[in-house]
Order: C-alpha cells, then structure tokens, then sequence
C-alpha cells in the first residue's frame, strides 16, 4: 500500500529554515534537504517525485485497490494535488471576479432594505434624517409570506402521479410514496422548513436561490439545504447548471463538524485552517452581517471556509479509457473539497453513477430564480426597483430635512448681539432676554429662508412607490370595489392584470421544487432498504424501495396558475357563479362540485361532513340473475368489460326461453340489446389478443395519451383507438352475432291440425303413461300385501313348532323323572329281600 511520508517533507522543511533564519544562504539549505533525503531508507521502495515530495511503497497498487465511492485524495500524488489545488483556485477567483457587477448591484440593493437605520448622516447637516424607505421591504415581505404558505401547505407540498398505464397497483404505489415524501419533509428533514422560509427571502433579493439536495453521512438521511447565491460561484459564460463545467460551493463549517468527517474518512486527515480569513469574505457577506448587526471580527477561529468544486478533471491514476483500454483524454466529473486557508485538498471523489456507460455528472443543486436575468444570475427586486427605492428614499429624507429646518430655522445674528443662554432651544412659552446694541431686533438677527416640504416632491415620491408596488404585484386588487354583478370575464381579467408578474414567478418556483423533488426521490430510491416501515398519527406506513421507479412522477402539491388564497377564493367563486346561472349542463354534480372546491380555497377541514354527496348513478358490474331480474322488470342493464361474457349470455338466453318473456316483446328487445354488449366486448377481448404488435402497440400508445390529455383530446385519441380496434374486432363480432342467431333461432311453423293431433297424441301418452304407473303402484301394493301375509304365517308356524318342541321336552322330562323313580322303588325292594 503506498503511503505518502508526511514527516520530513522537504519543501515545508524549507519554509520552516527560512522562518528560523534568513540569514543562511540558498547552499546551506539545499544541502539540509539533500541530507534529508539521503537519510531515508531505500529498502522502504521510496520514490521521488519531480516537485520533490516523496512517495513510500507501489503508487499503482494503491490507485488501483481504490473503491469507487472511495475519497481518491488518499492515494493520488501531492505533486497532483498541487497541481490540481493551483488550477482550481485560480479558477475560482477568476469566476469571483466576473461577478463583481452582480454582487455590487446586490449589495446596493442590500442598503435599502431598511433593516439597519443609518444614524450617522452629517449632510446636509448633522443629525438629518437617515430613514429608508419600505419599499423594497414591503415588496420583500409580501412575496416571502404569499410564497412561502403556497410552497409548503400543512398537508406536505409533494403530490403524485402515475406514468402510463393505470392500475390499482400503480394507484397505491404512487400513493406511497406520497405518502413517505411528505412525512419526510414535513416530520424528518428538519431544515427544509426553515431554509425554505429564508431561500423565499433570498430570493426576490438577489434574484437567484439555490437548493443543495444530497445524502448526509452525519445525519445518515436526505437533507436539502438552502444555498446562498453569494455561496454558489459559477464561470461567467454558464447558462445553466445541468451544462456547467464547474460550480463552486462555498461552505462555512465548524471546526469540529470537519474532524468528525475526518474522522469516519470522508476527508483527508490533514491539518485544517484555524478560521475563515477575513479578508477573502464577500462584499455581499459584510453588508450582510452589517444588517444583521454582527461585527466582522468576531471569533473565527471554529470555522473553516471550505470549497466543494463540482467539476471535469482528468485526474492522473484515473483517466477515461475506451472499450480498448486507450485513453480518451475525456475529463470526467468530480467533486473535490478544498480548505481555503491551510491550502489542502480534503476530499476528491467520483460525480458519476459507476453503472453509468456515458458517466454523466451527479445533480446536487437546484436554482430558484425570480425573474430570468441576462447571464446565468436571475433578477431580483434590488435590480429592478432598486433604483425606484434609493429614489423614494432620497426623497423621503429631504422632506423630512426640509420640515425639520422650517420647524427649528437657523440663520444669521449680527457679532455684537447678546442672548441668554444661546446654546439651548427657547422652550414654548418662553422669553428670553436680548441685548441689541444696534436698536431694532428684527434688523440684529436673519433667518435663512428654509421653505415647507415640497408638495411636488411629495406628488413624485407617490408616483415612485406606486410604480415600485406595481412592478412587483403588490398593489391591492381593487376587483372587489366593483359592480357585483359585472360578467365573470371582467373579474377574472382584472384578476389576471393585476398579478401576472407574480403569477409568473410563481411559474418558476414550481418547476424549481419539481426538480428538487425529483433529486429526493431519487436518493430515497438508493439509500432507503428494500422495505421500510414507519410510523404516523393513526397508523403505521410502508415503503418500498422499488416504489421510487419511472412509473410514478413527482411534483409539487401548488397550483402553478395560483399563487394565493384570495385568488383561489375567487377563481372559486367566479366558477360558482357559472354553475349557479345554467346548473342543467353542468349535471347532477355540477353544484356539489362547485361548493365542495370552493369550501376548499376557503380551506375548510372535514368538507364530507358539511356536504352530502349526491347519490351515485353510475352502473355498476352486478350477477346475472340480477340482471335478469332488472330485464324481467321492463329496465334495462349494463355489461361490463371484466364480466364472464360466456356465462352471462349463457344466461340471458336461458332467460329469453321463458314463457312470460315470449310473451312480451319489449323484454326480448331489451334482452337482445344487453346480449349484444357482451358480444361485442368479448369480439373487443378476442381482437386485443389476436391483434398484431404493432397494432397492439399503437393502439397502447393512443390510450396512455387519452389519460394524460384533457378530455377534449382524450375523446379525439380514444376515437382513434377505437377505430383501431374496430378493424380486428368487427369481423369477430359478425362470428359471435351468427353463432347467437343459430342458438336462439325459432323452429318453422307446422300444420296447425297436425299440431293439435300431437297435442292429442301426447296427452293420450300421457293418460297411457299415468294407467300404467297407477297399475304398477297397484301392483306393488298387492305384492307388497302378500309379502307381508306371508310372514305372518311364517312367524305363525315358527311360533307353532315352539310350543310343540316345548311340550315335547316336558313330556319327556316327565317320562325320565317317572324312570328314576321306578327305578329307585326296585332297588329299595331288592335292598330289603337281601335284609
């Protein structure tokens, strides 16, 4: 690994020998550095360097082991970093000074915002008045509070939309990630609030505002920071900041905040300055401060005046090479950290995606302009009425001059005249004594003639301020004074006249907090995990990485047409007006609509519970059999694109066999006309699926155009579409329309006669029929009759030979008892013959 010796480094040992002494000569020294040199060790693999610094161990290995977001300062030469550190800064001057006209015309501005009373006027005489006119605050203020409430509403300021195709899946996506923007802004990123609030106080000042969009290492989340225009330098031939070929940010950052970068090796590990220098600070900062009453020379010693350049270097160790490994001399985008003071590169790293085959710079910034000025710096109010405000403040000062020398008039008194304690002013109702040796007072003293304040210059001081409040739309909009009853047009007219500059700006703002939404919402895309859940009031939220695709726009929830309540409030109710004279074409929720958007620009909470909405009658996608019922009952019914086609017709059909439908031909027509709409939708299904690709793909392009389009023009690209389809699904439909007919075609008409002879016939099949199931159920009765009779008489004969095998046993046990006994009798006899 190559690491850079720090300790001896010979050119510092150089500056070091000239501090201690300038009398040794040129040779002394030289030699002192060769003997440095020659001490160190050449089993280390020193390597020397043409500017003299000294290199330990194998710099390739080392450029190439580097990872790609890693800070390449650490392993990239001094002798470059010099290089590079001398090109940049002269660059940077360089673009300091093409601004100076810019910055003068600003910090003119900056005088006459009326923050600071100038109380050290001696002329035209001393203690006249140093008072400033309001105008170019009052103009300041008024555009800071319309801004500020329009650009960040309590709701949060991000809205969405879903790109291409719509489905509930992309509905909810774009939901989401409304969702997680506006807690981010409003909840997490805890700086946006307020540097919005300053950046919309910058801005109608200086006529540019930037905002540095970024993923902070400290804080590990998104921040967007507000740049002061003074802090952003840029060369003097940039149009814009996407073609710039280097941008500037000046940053002042505490002393510690820079160690704790260090620290985790965002920068370099190099000594930094012990403060900003002084005498490098703008004039815009100094007048600045001088406003807000800070002195310059306050402690300095916390803070470090840094340079992040986002520029095109063609860094040695890190040139572009092609597919064939041939340098292409082709600069590539860096960001490179400088500390002004101690002249020390921090940090130079990679502004480019390492995926990206074109490697296009990464944007950071976002510029916010009032008014486009001539160069790449907008206009603001100090360059457009600044003039205006000097001239009212110069007229405002001499009358309030001339009223103060007619109220207390000076002059001349003749040498030898004596007043009692001439040296304070004559109280109201005092006399004071005078010696007039010359006789007559009147001739002894002579006022000069000081005249009241002009009248004229009064005139002309209004003339100015009301040319000033119109230029910048803060004049009142008189469109109320007027008749009630004039035409909408008039009112909207006047409206219109009387805030269009606004309404411009307005313009610009929007498109500037689109791109900046865009710059966040692409760092959630790659720093959030693949799923993050978080908590709000009422319930826990989820987002998806994946969320933050092409398939979702994002953009500000301000109207960029309005740009304040009271011109929402009137558009609103101009807009009621129209419903309430012809309510008839505007349908049957014209004035639910014009109420509900008017109790919006009012913004009232919880607008459903004032408004009941009228009933919903649009059709909606039902069962069958309930369709059939509706049909049954003389109405009609609707098909729908998701229904099963083939079942429902199945089912309509079965419901035109009935017999109260035959009998009722308004029914069979209704019937007939709901089959068709199946019918034609599924010759529409069947044409989407057998249509070529580039038909296919027409015919996709026409409707994502109808949803993004008004709906004068989506009804022109839908009509196109369907004439598209058309081709494919007519032929189909003529198919499905023969293979109906032949389902529900009638059979022909017989003879009369023949069918009454049928009908007899049938019904004598029918008696036929019943006599024989009749006789087949008397049949099985009887069987069933004598089946029974049989088990009785069996159960009967059972029962029988019981009782006569019972007797047959008790007959013959008796005759066994009779045996034994007789038997016992012949041997009792035997017993006693033998006694």
């Amino acid at each position: 690994m190559a690491i850079e010796r720090q300790t001896p480094d010979p050119a510092q040992e150089v500056e070091d020998m000239q501090d201690m002494t300038t009398e040794r000569s040129t040779e002394d020294i030289d030699d002192e550095i060769i003997e440095i040199l020659e001490g160190l060790d050449e089993e280390e693999g020193v390597q020397y360097q043409d500017d003299g610094s000294v290199i330990l161990g194998e710099m390739e290995e080392e450029m190439g082991a580097v990872g790609f977001s890693e800070n390449l300062a650490e392993v990239v030469s001094q002798s470059e970093l010099s290089k590079i550190y001398i090109e940049l800064t002269a660059a940077i001057e360089n673009d300091k000074s093409a601004r100076k006209d810019w910055e003068k015309t600003y910090t003119d501005g900056l005088k006459y915002l009326g923050m600071k009373f100038d109380n050290e006027r001696s002329e035209p005489f001393e203690g006249a008045s140093g008072v400033i006119h309001p105008l170019l605050g009052e103009s300041v203020t008024q555009f800071q509070a319309q801004a500020y409430k329009e650009l960040l509403p309590a709701q949060g300021p991000v809205k969405t939309q879903v790109v291409g195709e719509y489905s509930a899946a992309s509905e909810e996506q774009a939901q989401r990630v409304k969702e997680f923007m506006n807690y981010q802004i409003i909840h997490v990123m805890e700086e946006y609030d307020e540097d919005l609030d300053q950046m919309l106080f910058y801005l109608p000042l200086a006529g540019s505002a930037f905002k540095k969009v970024y993923y902070d290492e400290n804080l590990q989340r998104a921040v967007s920071k507000f740049v002061a225009p003074e802090d952003l330098i840029v060369p003097y031939y940039t149009t814009d900041l996407e073609s710039c070929p280097r941008i500037t940010h000046v940053i002042k950052m505490p002393e510690n905040e820079v160690k704790k970068l260090q620290a985790i090796g965002f920068y370099r590990d190099v000594k930094v300055s012990d403060g900003s220098d002084l005498s490098n600070a703008s004039g815009v900062k100094e007048e600045i401060e001088k406003l807000e009453g800070m002195e310059p020379s306050y402690d300095t010693g916390e803070v470090s005046n840094l340079y992040e350049v986002h520029c095109n270097l063609d860094l040695e160790g890190f040139e572009d090479v092609n597919e064939e490994g041939e340098y292409t001399e082709v600069k590539l985008p860096y960001i490179i950290t400088i500390d002004s003071n101690s002249e020390n590169i921090l940090a130079i790293r990679r502004n480019f995606e390492e995926e990206d085959p074109m490697k296009n710079k990464i944007e950071y910034f976002v510029h916010f302009k009032f008014l486009p000025g001539l160069g790449f710096y907008g206009f603001g109010l100090t360059h457009m009425i600044g003039g205006l405000s000097k001239a009212s403040t110069s007229i405002v000062r001499q009358l309030i001059d001339a009223g103060t020398l007619a109220n207390l008039p000076a002059g001349f008194k003749t040498r030898g005249i004596r007043i009692r304690d001439e040296d304070s002013p004559i109280q109201p109702g005092e006399f004071r004594d005078v010696d007039a040796p010359a006789g007559s007072l009147r001739d002894a003293i002579q006022p000069l003639p000081f005249k009241e304040p002009s009248g004229t210059l009064l005139s002309l001081l209004g003339l100015l301020v009301q040319s000033g409040q119109r230029f910048a739309s803060i004049a009142e909009i008189n469109i109320g004074e007027g008749n009630s009853q004039a035409p909408v047009g008039t009112t909207v007219a006047l409206l219109e006249k009387s805030t269009k500059v606004l309404s411009a700006i307005h313009k610009r703002l929007h498109a500037g907090q689109k791109k900046e939404f865009n710059l966040l919402a692409e760092i959630f895309s790659k720093s959030l995990p693949e799923s993050y859940p978080y908590a709000i009031a009422g319930g826990q939220m989820e987002i998806k990485q994946a969320d933050f695709d092409d398939r979702v726009d994002v953009f500000p929830v301000s109207n960029p047409d309005i740009f304040s309540t009271s011109q929402r409030i009137i558009m609103a109710q101009e807009m009621m007006q129209l419903v309430q004279s012809n309510p008839q074409i505007h349908g049957p929720n014209g004035m639910y609509e014009a109420y509900r958007r008017m109790y919006a620009a009012l913004g009232t909470d919880n607008i459903d519970s004032l408004l009941i909405p009228p009933p919903d009658t649009q059709p909606k996608p039902i069962e069958s059999g309930m369709e059939n019922s509706t049909l049954l009952m003389g109405g009609t019914a609707q098909a729908f694109i998701q229904q099963n086609h083939d079942a429902h017709i199945a089912s309509h059909v079965n419901l035109l066999n009935m017999q109260p439908v035959q009998m009722n031909a308004q029914i069979q027509a209704n019937i007939h006309s709901h089959i068709m709409q199946h019918l034609q939708m599924k010759a529409d299904l069947i044409a989407q699926q057998q249509m070529p690709p580039e038909a296919m793909q027409q015919y996709q392009q026409l409707q994502q155009q109808a949803q993004q389009s008004t709906p004068v023009d989506a009804a022109a690209l839908n009509q196109q579409a369907n004439e598209i389809l058309a081709q494919f699904s007519s032929p189909i439909m003529t198919d499905l329309m023969a293979q109906f007919a032949q389902q529900v075609a009638t059979p022909p008409q017989e003879d009369p006669l023949v069918a009454i002879r049928k009908q007899e016939l049938a019904l004598k099949g029918q008696e036929l029929q019943q006599d024989k199931e009749q006789f087949a159920v008397k049949e099985q009765m009887r069987a069933d009759e004598k089946s029974r009779q049989d088990q009785i008489d069996r159960e009967r004969i059972d029962a029988q030979r019981d009782i006569a095998r019972m007797k047959d046993d008790t007959t013959q046990d008796r005759l066994d008892q009779q045996k034994e006994l007789k038997l016992i009798d012949i041997g009792l006899k035997q017993f006693d013959q033998f006694r």
